[in-house]
């Protein structure tokens, strides 16, 4: 379905300032609060005075980890249930909500201040009296794995928090052993902050007539946020209500009910009173949850023809301090999925090890270990075409897995719907200009410039989720307009207007006339999950038009009566159920308008889908000039090629690509969020962590659609919303190697910054 593009129904709200975000819910006699903070990383909490604080003016209460542990709340909840290497089940320790007798990483809460305002919570906080005992601190994964490191948790004395083993060992073995090639690489990758837009806020309310939490904070779906508070507060999920209008920003770290959440509904109760909090920008780098921080080891296996026989692959990831909800699960099964990516290799065998250490806990972030498994598999092609003396172009195309081999089944068993890797690929070199890069290169040379191309393909798996099923729900107002309700956690994406276009195109009706109802706290009662993995258009779009096609069948048995006729006789076209082989007609809105105002309308209907998945795909190509003197990097032209399935808005698509693409450009050019010796969290403010900004994006994007529709769900789509950062990391990467190549530089970690590319020069001209 292709329409011409209105622009999306959220902007006139948000542009004008008429947006909702979580700071801006505010209600009748509520309190603020303010989180006082461990500075230590690892410690025992010898004593902890709040007597000045409670004293402090406008102070109603303070809450310390003794409130949390009398509340009795259970440990997080995690995405991962498959058993580890040897059997091994996942290890979650128990995480109060407020630190109790020990704090494990800089940021941790360890008390709550509730005042009349905010800055009587901050100041009153400043006043609080906390005695420490320093314990021994791990801050990096491989030292955490050493005997004799120290213990973060007594139920992982080893610091191991999950081991997890796929593949075949034996049979990988035998492929490497008949190798005439093995290419191998260590990439360390860095920890980085997912730092949405709208820094973490709550306001949090009980109510006692009911007996009923109310939440109103950012979060990519309620049904997510819902099942974490309902496991951890021990109460049915009927008693709790989540508000989210607008988010800012989700990328996978608005998933989890934070510590802070529960916290404050805590207080609520307690004071019958509601509770607010916002973060300050520095709070969200602390404690909103991290992502990356893993080292990748990968050993590609090739015969004398360029051919891969098998792939070994260890990763050593760190966990943080304790478990998020998704974290474990991105980090170990996911990545298993797709670890061949866009290649046949018949031999595979890999190894994740998450390890416990004093930091900020990880989870998902855009991509959720997808661009991981891309980036370690399209360097490892990259170094075995160099070593090899194959063209990379022409080594990819060997080993790609063509398009009638589709649904491809990997070594794990995980099974590829639909695609076409060899035709992206072509598709990617002739978009990218690529045969006609080295005469680019010579210009550039003689501006005194490096410049360098590089080439990634990919298949990441989209969709799936926890729930048995996605559901939606159409309910029709009396003025003859569909309210659609789905699960869906809207935080930028379009969904209040690509979810009207699907639903009209099955009603042949305007979808002005068609309003989205996501995750609606009062609306009826859904089955599903929220807005992550990629899944939103397959899952809550399928929904919709499953439950959009029941209010046609229902339709049916109406019109069948109003024009006496056997429903057998009648057929559904734009928008109107017609007498076969006759001009006698009624349209879906008569239908409507002549059955409104009379309560529960007929035609609402409720629908499911099993939870749909598939696998999206592409090939990206990134073209990148350095400066030799300071480093820098320019991105000359970026060329994306992408099968994600049916495409359903088209600007839409290209919206989530350009931002998908810039936070891959984030990952390779600019972020780290670094720790000093002691466990403090340097990159702490926007002076030090450093965002990709508009003067360093792609001076030109090229979009190449090349899309195979999957049979999996009812619209045919793919995943969208990631591809962009799955590609761009290894393409950036390779490109900017390409450009160090004649210098003798073939390995350099991200981030790519001036200063890492300058010193790489400077060593290499040393060496030289």
């Amino acid at each position: 379905m292709e329409r011409k593009f209105k622009g999306r129904r959220e902007d006139l709200r948000l542009i004008t300032g008429q947006g909702r975000y979580s700071a801006d819910w505010n209600v009748p006699g509520q309190l603020h609060g303010f989180f006082l903070r461990s500075d230590h990383a690892h410690a025992v909490i010898r004593s902890l005075d709040v007597g000045a604080a409670s004293r402090s003016p406008g102070v109603i209460a303070v809450l310390t980890g003794r409130e949390a542990i009398e509340a009795g709340y259970a440990t997080a909840p995690t995405f991962l249930r498959a058993p580890g290497r040897g059997g091994m089940q996942l290890r979650s320790p128990h995480r109060s909500v407020l630190a109790h007798e020990r704090v494990r990483y800089v940021g941790e809460e360890v008390a709550l201040v509730v005042a009349q305002t905010a800055p009587q919570a901050q100041d009153a906080a400043e006043r609080i009296e906390v005695e420490y005992e320093d314990l021994p601190l791990v801050l990096d994964p491989e030292r955490a794995l050493e005997a004799g490191a120290p213990t973060i948790h007594g139920e992982a004395p080893d610091n191991i928090c999950y081991d997890y083993e796929y593949g075949d060992s034996a049979k990988t073995d035998a492929a490497f052993a008949r190798a005439a090639r093995v290419t191998r690489v260590v990439l360390e990758l860095q920890r980085m902050a997912g730092n949405p837009m709208e820094p973490k806020a709550a306001l949090a309310s009980w109510d006692a007539a009911t007996d009923t939490y109310h939440l109103y904070s950012p979060t990519q779906g309620l049904s997510l946020t819902m099942h974490a508070l309902a496991t951890v507060m021990r109460v049915p999920r009927e008693r709790l209500r989540v508000h989210a209008q607008d988010v800012g920003g989700g990328f996978g770290i608005r998933t989890d009910a934070y510590s802070e959440y529960i916290a404050l509904l805590l207080a609520s109760r307690k004071l019958a009173r509601p509770v607010k909090w916002v973060s300050s920008r520095s709070e969200t780098l602390l404690s909103d949850y991290h992502a990356r921080a893993a080292k990748l080891i990968g050993e590609l296996a090739l015969d004398r023809d360029g051919i891969f026989l098998g792939m070994r692959i260890r990763w050593i990831v760190d966990n943080g301090a304790y478990n998020s909800m998704p974290g474990p699960l991105i980090n170990s099964v996911n990545p298993s999925t797709h670890m061949v990516n866009a290649y046949r290799i018949p031999a595979l065998h890999g190894r994740h090890t998450l390890v416990f250490t004093n930091t900020t806990p990880t989870t998902a972030y855009r991509g959720a270990g997808r661009p991981n498994v891309s980036y370690l598999v399209e360097r490892l092609v990259e170094e075995a075409a160099r070593e090899a003396g194959i063209d990379r172009v022409e080594l990819r195309r060997r080993n790609m897995i063509p398009k009638d081999a589709f649904p491809y089944t990997t070594p794990v068993g995980s099974v590829y719907d639909s695609g076409d890797p060899p035709g992206e690929l072509q598709a990617a070199v002739r978009a990218s200009e690529w045969e006609s890069f080295e005469a680019r290169r010579a210009e550039a040379k003689r501006r005194g410039r490096l410049r360098g191309i590089g080439c990634a393909a990919f298949i990441e798996p989209a969709g799936a989720g926890a729930a048995p099923k996605e559901e939606a729900v159409i309910k029709w107002g009396d003025s003859g307009n569909a309210l659609v309700y789905v699960l869906a956690g809207p935080s930028g994406q379009g969904h209040e207007t690509v979810y009207p276009e699907v639903v009209g195109e099955v009603f042949g009706m305007d979808p002005e006339k068609i309003t989205l109802r996501a995750s609606d706290p009062e609306g009826p009662a859904l089955v599903g999950d929220g807005t992550i993995g990629s899944r939103s258009m397959m899952s809550h779009g399928g929904a919709a038009v499953a439950a959009a096609r029941e209010v046609v069948r229902k339709g049916m048995e109406l019109a069948a009566k109003d024009l006496e006729v056997a429903s057998k006789d009648l057929e559904f076209v734009d928008g109107r159920y017609r007498v076969k082989g006759t001009d006698v007609s009624l349209s879906l809105e008569d239908l409507v308008a002549k059955h409104s105002g009379k309560g529960e309308h007929p035609l609402d209907a409720r629908a499911g889908i099993p939870l749909p998945k598939s696998f999206p795909g592409g090939v990206h190509v990134a073209e990148v000039e350095i400066d030799p003197e300071t480093g820098t990097v320019e991105i000359a032209r970026y060329t994306a090629v992408d099968d994600v399935g049916r495409i359903i808005n088209h600007t839409l698509l290209e919206g989530q690509m350009h931002g998908g693409i810039v936070q891959g450009l984030g990952q390779a050019l600019n972020e780290n969020a670094v720790y000093d010796e002691s466990g403090q969290l340097l990159a702490g403010s926007f002076m030090d962590y450093e965002m990709p900004r508009a003067d360093g994006a792609p001076r030109e994007y090229r979009l190449v659609d090349h899309s195979v529709p999957s049979p999996g769900n009812p619209l045919g789509a793919k995943g969208a919303g990631e591809a962009g950062t799955i590609g761009a990391v290894p393409a950036f990467a390779n490109a900017v190697i390409d450009a160090l190549r004649p210098l003798g530089i073939h390995h350099l970690d991200q981030p790519y910054t001036p200063d890492r590319i300058w010193r790489a020069i400077r060593d290499a001209k040393s060496q030289s």
